[in-house]
């Protein structure tokens, strides 16, 4: 049994009925169902600004953000899947409500820490943690990822996919929602179907990001094998055309 975190109760009745899926740029959506609002990877940096990789790296971003980081509805808390200045840039942390709780990495737990997040939950691959909202119940589940093949994985902040299943008593879940993270395909998301087989939605990081030639995250050809491999009812790419160290467009995909 993983951890639990206790959230106020929404004022009113929840709508099961429906909910949505608002994509603001990169890796960063809004998901809202069952009274329930997340953000994933916040990132709210313009076109023309530089996002930082470590090691004085650097990328441009192409695009703007669908809405500003000022403009965000009220959020229960975030899914950070790594800690990377272009899911977690210079601009949220300097915004961003320390108080806001994040599920992420112990990398981007100790990093968000240091500067002043108040509420960070670390998890390891395939730790458990609980959102209790009224009677609903949000439990996120930390997954396989690879930021870099090999060796270069350790030159790089640990990342994770994440399970969001959506539930109200002990029933099967409402909705189950997989975002893979900056991951490239490798041989342990296998594990992923096989402990999660009806996914009804999976968000796949494309973009085929590569520094100095080595590709980073999955490309088109990696992407399409990832959707077979995970069989969702649906799959919506994202991460995939907003920096400069993207390589491979959603039109490969």
């Amino acid at each position: 049994m993983g951890r639990l975190l206790e959230l106020p109760p929404p004022d009113g009745d929840v709508d099961l009925a429906s909910g949505s899926i608002f994509f603001v740029g990169n890796a960063t959506v809004i998901l809202r169902y069952a009274g329930f609002t997340v953000l994933t990877d916040p990132n709210f940096l313009h076109a023309g600004d530089h996002a930082h990789l470590g090691y004085g790296i650097t990328t441009e971003r192409l695009t703007d953000p669908a809405i500003d980081v000022e403009d965000l509805p009220p959020v229960d808390f975030v899914v950070l899947s790594h800690y990377h200045g272009d899911h977690f840039d210079h601009v949220v942390e300097e915004k961003l409500d320390r108080d806001l709780p994040v599920v992420t990495t112990r990398h981007a737990a100790e990093k968000l820490a240091e500067k002043g997040f108040r509420r960070t939950y670390p998890l390891e691959t395939w730790d458990e943690i609980r959102i209790r909202k009224g009677d609903a119940e949000l439990a996120v589940t930390a997954t396989p990822g690879t930021h870099a093949p090999g060796v270069l994985s350790k030159a790089l902040p640990p990342v994770m996919g994440s399970v969001l299943e959506f539930r109200r008593g002990d029933a099967r879940p409402l909705v189950r929602l997989y975002v893979t993270g900056d991951t490239l395909l490798f041989e342990e998301l296998a594990e992923i179907p096989n402990r999660y087989p009806d996914i009804d939605v999976a968000l796949v990081h494309l973009g085929g990001t590569k520094l100095f030639g080595v590709l980073l995250t999955m490309d088109a050809e990696q992407g399409v094998e990832a959707v077979k491999l995970f069989d969702a009812d649906t799959s919506i790419p994202i991460h995939y055309d907003d920096y400069d160290v993207f390589a491979s467009p959603l039109s490969d995909f």
